[in-house]
């Protein structure tokens, strides 16, 4: 659980889920604007609340999630080891 949090604290303190990216100052504005949650929450909003317009756009919301889904699962699947390298280690 520590791990997690430890991952999962400053990527949601760099995200426009607390504070406004108008209210952060230059270096964290960068920092967010690479982050996936930053667009989650954007597109969270726009689609929950009534009245409420998307920064950036519902389709560059969606079309950042997508490409860190693809990058990070290509980075995933080949980290992971083959089954045949599972089974030569015994």
């Amino acid at each position: 659980m520590g791990i997690g949090q430890v991952l999962t604290m400053p990527i949601f303190f760099a995200s426009n889920a607390i504070y406004p990216i108008d209210l952060m100052p230059s270096w964290l504005r960068a920092i967010s604007s690479a982050n996936p949650l930053t667009y989650e929450v954007d597109a969270l909003r726009s689609l929950m609340l009534v009245g409420s317009k998307s920064q950036y756009g519902l389709l560059t919301d969606f079309g950042v999630l997508v490409a860190f889904t693809a990058v990070f699962t290509l980075i995933a699947a080949r980290l992971y080891p083959a089954p045949h390298d599972l089974t030569n280690e015994r």
